[in-house]
């Protein structure tokens, strides 16, 4: 049977739940057990698919199609065990379950309630497609108080009487500000925030606290005292420059081995900690670095391309240099500043997105990498974008666009639905956004002696993909005989997939999302190979 670990937060959020769980996945599969991570998260979207990144960070994408939280991504790149579309639920999706069920008199006419039907269907969820795991973490959104997590929390209280305490185990993260005008680290917001979680009925086993200084022990004796958790459980997670010092970081405080006390089991090996050691010294310590400037509408939110963000560092890794990344607003701007901000740079990137706005600021940026042999990674939307350019501009449809942003025009880009087998256009239809879109790992087929099969080196990839619109493949050949080459296609050779410039050092444009795949320990092919051509570009 699997054990369970449940991470709540207190105090404030975004203070690292997810990546505090994913460190502790890590250690303890490298004390040699079997581990699966989820995500329970209280707002009532039935997924982040079509919330703002300015509300939410990304949407990371699972091989077997679901939009789920960003945590997820870093589930994924320090565990390296995929995520499914069974790790991850929100409040709005347990009751749609539960309505469902309703409707078709599931119940017997009996009232629906909170409790025993939501929390039922919350527990149903955490035991839910586990088999051979040794242990499940499952990670609580938002913070302890908030009305919305109340249902949740209720149900791992729940759970764990049902397991059997000693099959359960409860982690509270929570903060221990320090007050610069006074020079004090204060421990009342933690006792507060564990106070509010056993007033719930939930004690916790440890609490790790984050803060910005290391906490002395006579802070960590008072938590230990007030919150009734010994204080060998008093965990400090001191800020640290990379978040790939975490698992050092809480290694070093012992969580993996106070976890497998809890549990009175014995650790089967000696947990490894050198490749995390060897990726902090390069990120940290390497002079060596190349400036990448990501051009979107979101840049102004970190967490908006999270997964982009680190792919291109693990990119940097795997070249032994650092990537400075430079954030540029494609909304504001303008031609002429093109030149002026990307005088710097050496390589360019257009990330996914969706909509008309900074579409134009994309569009000159990429005309701008491709005359002055800039390396370029266009990204779902932005080898869209990379595919208008090079149709107006040197095929010479002016009027070339994609029927998600502008109803007239030649539109090399389209809704699938929208075309007949001569390429003409036929009328979409009106449908919901949730759930409408190319979601999921699928296949393409690389072009012999292309640049791309020479990244992957592999006739055959599997790709995560997030869109609605596609590539008219009836432009293939106009395209091809000025170079734009289409090295990459699905396997019944209908939908564009991947493509490159001839004539180019490296230009290339990709259909889905590389950087769901990336991992510090193992960094994608691509951008491994973008970073090189950046680097090889000064």
């Amino acid at each position: 049977m699997a054990r369970y670990i449940f991470v709540t937060g207190g105090v404030v959020s975004s203070l690292g739940k997810g990546l505090s769980s994913a460190s502790l996945a890590y250690l303890i599969q490298s004390r040699g057990y079997k581990v699966r991570l989820r995500k329970l998260d209280p707002y009532l979207n039935v997924d982040p698919g079509t919330m703002s990144p300015f509300q939410h960070g990304e949407v990371f994408v699972t091989d077997d199609g679901a939009e789920t939280d960003l945590d997820l991504g870093h589930y994924e790149r320090f565990s390296g065990v995929t995520a499914k579309k069974t790790d991850n639920i929100t409040t709005g999706k347990i009751y749609s379950d539960v309505l469902k069920k309703e409707r078709k008199g599931k119940y017997l006419g009996k009232t629906v309630q909170v409790i025993p039907h939501i929390t039922d269907r919350i527990k149903e969820f955490i035991k839910h497609d586990t088999s051979k795991e040794d242990f499940v973490i499952c990670e609580i959104g938002g913070i302890v108080g908030d009305i919305e997590s109340l249902p949740f929390v209720e149900a791992i209280r729940q759970f764990s009487n049902d397991i059997g305490k000693k099959n359960a185990l409860f982690i509270h993260l929570t903060l221990v500000p320090y007050l610069k005008a006074s020079d004090e680290i204060k421990t009342k917001p933690t006792q507060h925030s564990v106070k509010e979680l056993r007033s719930i009925g939930i004690q916790p086993d440890i609490i790790i606290c984050r803060s910005e200084r290391s906490i002395p022990l006579e802070h960590r004796k008072k938590i230990s005292l007030f919150c009734n958790v010994d204080i060998k459980n008093v965990i400090e997670t001191v800020d640290v420059k990379t978040i790939y010092e975490a698992p050092i970081s809480f290694a070093k405080e012992k969580l993996d081995v106070q976890v497998l006390n809890y549990f009175k089991i014995k650790s089967k090996k000696s947990n490894n900690l050198t490749p995390w050691k060897k990726i902090t010294k390069i990120t940290l310590n390497t002079k060596r670095h190349v400036n990448i400037a990501i051009i979107g509408k979101y840049v102004e939110l970190k967490d908006a391309y999270k997964s982009l963000d680190e792919a291109l560092t693990h990119g940097g890794i795997s070249n032994n240099l650092k990537v400075n990344l430079v954030r540029i607003d494609s909304e504001k701007l303008k031609v002429s500043e093109i030149k002026n901000k990307l005088k710097n740079v050496s390589g360019i990137l257009i990330p996914g997105g969706f909509g008309k706005r900074g579409t134009e600021g994309k569009i000159e940026a990429i005309r701008y990498s491709r005359i002055n042999k800039i390396p370029f990674l266009g990204i779902c939307y932005g080898m869209q974008m990379a595919i208008i350019e090079f149709a107006r501009n040197q095929l010479k449809i002016k009027k070339a666009t994609s029927s998600e942003f502008d109803k007239v025009g030649i539109h090399i880009i389209g809704l699938m639905h929208e075309w007949e087998k001569s390429g003409r256009k036929v009328k979409g239809t009106d449908k919901d956004l949730g759930g409408t879109m190319r979601l999921g790992s699928y296949d393409a087929i690389l072009k012999d002696k292309s640049k791309i099969r020479d990244i992957y080196k592999s006739r055959l990839i599997k790709e995560r993909h997030r869109h609605r619109y596609e590539v008219d493949i009836s432009y293939k050949e106009k395209f091809e005989k000025k170079g734009l080459i289409f090295s990459g296609l699905s396997p019944d050779h209908k939908l564009p997939e991947i493509i490159e410039l001839k004539n180019h050092p490296w230009f290339i444009g990709v259909q889905f999302h590389p950087e769901f795949k990336s991992r510090p320990l193992n960094p994608h092919p691509l951008f491994s190979s973008f970073i090189r051509a950046a680097k090889n570009h000064r």
